[in-house]
């Protein structure tokens, strides 16, 4: 027996590896799981290459073996294993990686065909986060050299000694710390070997401390696939055990990607929204893959936040990892994956849209909410995510329309886009700052959701055509008479409501209502003022103005009123503008009971 010291310094990067490198000490499994698999794939390229590899190239598995008893797990494989002196080299030496070693050596389709997943060479001593002790034995598969035990309780050490061992292929003996006998459990293994493992390209077996074998992976990486391949029942059947939803998805989109950066993905639009869309503490993302192993279960940097709703997977062999393979780190790839995945989601929504509106519109009835904060976390594709939104308009409240079937309705001499906010359709419908424009035939979207507001600030305009909110455009007194009497009529408006409003103006929008509170261009209106006093924002004071329709019996009786009923009823035409706009009157008590009066 031989007794050697690590080849590095050793004791404390071996410690601080063991102790701070991981922030999961179960990924030890997947770990080493990964090396038996990376250690049967290099056998299986020998194979193709040296002929006297050609007979051991058969029956390749891996085999995970616990033992309560013992408080032990054994992980076997009978691939390439090793000698003395690659043990030495690879085992010896931290982070030293006998998979990157064998990756520079082989090129062009055998580089690309291969599965190898190993990158780091530090997996290994993720062991000694669980195990008070650790044994390989291993053998070459080249027959030439002697097998060879490999010992260390984590320390400074280790020893060697040579070995009787019939079978090639590497074996590792993991005694188990007391405080990780769970790890011995045949239930916490099967978890942990179906979580991370059951889409390696070799069986996978767990086997109980009676002998009894049971395959783990007999589920196919369907996303690695070729889409003619794979049927649809498969693609249903997938979604459901990827995202615990008793549903069939509304759609998916299975894309591999070849060339210099390379990788597949297979996501999933789903007909439901989850209970927790709306909770944004919520881990949201794809499942992340490196060639067949899982990687993370939320990884949210391939997909903008507004398509939290899309599940699915992502597998690449390229994207750059942390050493501990639990962190994606920053890079340009990452970005690249994600600018494709979020084109090829709006792509398919929008071809969904056009080719089965039925099917749309039970989408958007779901996820409209979420897609309409896209504008403001994505500026740049603000169009292209507008092209998927759906209103509601004036000209008919049964049926919704898309933005660019609003324009190719409008009449040439119209320049804008002209939308109402409101707390209802029903209400909004009626809202008085729409009347002039619905005399005129003039259509408007009627927006109802909280977050509408919101969205037309994010988007301004839309193929050239200017947003407009009638409740808050730029008003005109062109081309209205005034008598001297309703100048009069005004001004005393004016002084009996200037702690209310900014000014009182006449109308050119009202044909039916009395009064409509109106707001300049870029204040908050009183939908956005509601969800940032919400938020804990206070908001500053502001005045509206008040339009008054000259026409109208309510300020036609404004004349007939003495100075004391005149202020009254000032006053109760302002809580009728607000009342008009989905808004509260502050003293309501007041306000019915001159609502009383005047109706008697």
């Amino acid at each position: 027996m031989k007794k050697k010291t690590f080849k590095t310094e050793t004791k404390q990067l071996l410690k601080l590896m063991i102790h701070s490198l991981y922030s999961n000490r179960e990924i030890f499994l997947r770990e080493l799981v990964s090396n038996a698999s990376d250690a049967l794939d290099k056998l299986r390229f020998q194979a193709l290459q040296d002929a006297n590899h050609k007979n051991s190239n058969k029956d390749l598995k891996i085999v995970v073996k616990v033992d309560s008893k013992k408080n032990q797990i054994v992980i076997t494989d009978n691939g390439i294993g090793m000698s003395e002196a690659e043990v030495v080299d690879s085992i010896g030496t931290i982070a030293r990686s006998g998979t990157a070693n064998f990756l520079e050596n082989i090129t062009g389709d055998q580089k690309k065909d291969s599965q190898l997943i190993g990158q780091f060479g530090v997996g290994f001593y993720s062991t000694f986060m669980v195990a008070s002790k650790v044994t390989i034995l291993t053998k070459a598969a080249s027959g030439k050299d002697d097998a060879v035990q490999w010992q260390s309780d984590g320390s400074d050490s280790y020893t060697l000694k040579t070995i009787d061992k019939e079978t090639t292929g590497t074996e590792v003996i993991i005694d188990l710390n007391d405080d990780a006998k769970e790890f011995a459990d045949k239930h916490r293994a099967m978890h942990l070997l179906k979580k991370y493992s059951q889409y390696i390209n070799f069986p996978l077996y767990l086997e109980d401390q009676e002998g009894n074998e049971e395959l783990i992976n007999d589920s196919e990486a369907i996303w690695l696939k070729s889409k003619r391949s794979v049927k649809d029942e498969q693609y249903k059947e997938f979604y459901k055990y990827l995202s615990f939803d008793g549903n069939d998805p509304l759609t998916w989109i299975h894309n591999k990607v070849e060339g210099a950066n390379e990788y597949s993905s297979l996501l999933f639009i789903p007909k439901k929204s989850p209970f927790d869309l709306w909770n944004r503490e919520t881990p949201k993302g794809l499942k992340l893959f490196i060639q067949r192993v899982f990687i993370m279960d939320d990884a949210a940097h391939f997909l903008p936040l507004y398509l939290r709703f899309v599940k699915g997977v992502i597998d690449s062999s390229d994207l750059p990892l942390n050493v501990s393979r639990e962190i994606l780190q920053d890079h340009p790839l990452v970005e690249t994956i994600k600018k494709s995945l979020t084109k090829r989601v709006i792509d398919t929504l929008r071809k969904m849209q056009q080719d089965d509106r039925e099917s749309y519109l039970g989408f958007w009835k779901e996820f409209g909410l979420v897609l309409k904060e896209g504008p403001a976390e994505s500026f740049e594709d603000k169009d292209k995510i507008a092209e998927l939104f759906m209103f509601h308009t004036s000209t008919d409240l049964q049926k919704f329309c898309t933005l660019d079937e609003y324009i190719e309705r409008m009449p040439k001499e119209q320049e804008k886009i002209f939308y109402a906010v409101g707390e209802s359709l029903e209400a909004v419908s009626q809202s008085p700052h729409i009347e002039k424009l619905q005399e005129s035939g003039t259509e408007v979207l009627l927006l109802t959701d909280r977050i509408d507001e919101w969205l037309m600030t994010s988007l301004f305009n839309y193929k050239d055509k200017e947003f407009a909110d009638v409740a808050k455009e730029p008003i005109s007194e062109e081309g209205i008479k005034v008598s001297k009497e309703d100048s009069e009529l005004i001004e005393k408006l004016n002084k009996s409501l200037k702690d209310k409003v900014e000014k009182v103006l006449t109308s050119s929008r009202l044909t039916k209502s009395a009064v409509c509170l109106v707001r300049s261009k870029h204040e908050p209106g009183i939908q956005m003022r509601r969800i940032l006093e919400a938020a804990g924002q206070t908001m500053p004071e502001s005045k509206p103005m008040l339009e008054i329709n000259l026409k109208h019996k309510l300020i036609k009786k404004l004349s007939k009123l003495d100075s004391k009923e005149f202020n009254q009823y000032a006053k109760f035409l302002f809580d009728y503008a607000v009342i008009a706009e989905g808004g509260n009157p502050t003293d309501p008590a007041s306000f019915l009971r001159q609502l009383d009066k005047f109706l008697s």
